[in-house]
């Protein structure tokens, strides 16, 4: 069966985020995108400690969609080096994760 996997996002904005969000489920590539305004991050970046206001992208997906979801990610958003890091999905609501598996596979294709 499918793995089922999470993918976390932070984007610099609002607009960035739905940008990436929308772009990832029309193709396919997620399920669903949860975009979770107002999260504050603090890293190190070119020697110092910054801090910022980010916008998380918390992704639904399968582990077979991951490499292109990244490149998709990666060609929409604006940081040097974006976060974009996957995590196993332990367990779930089976229904849940039956939806997902079918809302990332490719719809079959009419003769």
């Amino acid at each position: 069966m499918t793995r089922c996997i999470v993918v976390l996002v932070t984007c610099p904005t609002r607009a960035v985020a739905r940008r990436i969000a929308s772009a990832v489920v029309t193709k396919r590539l997620a399920a669903c995108v949860n975009v979770i305004p107002g999260i504050q991050s603090t890293f190190r970046w070119q020697g110092k400690i910054d801090r910022c206001r980010e916008v998380l992208l918390i992704i639904k997906t399968t582990a077979p969609r991951l490499a292109a979801l990244r490149r998709a990610v990666l060609s929409l958003h604006p940081y040097d080096v974006p976060e974009v890091i996957a995590l196993p999905l332990v367990d779930g609501h089976p229904p849940y994760l039956t939806w997902v598996r079918r809302a990332v596979s490719r719809p079959a294709s009419r003769p």
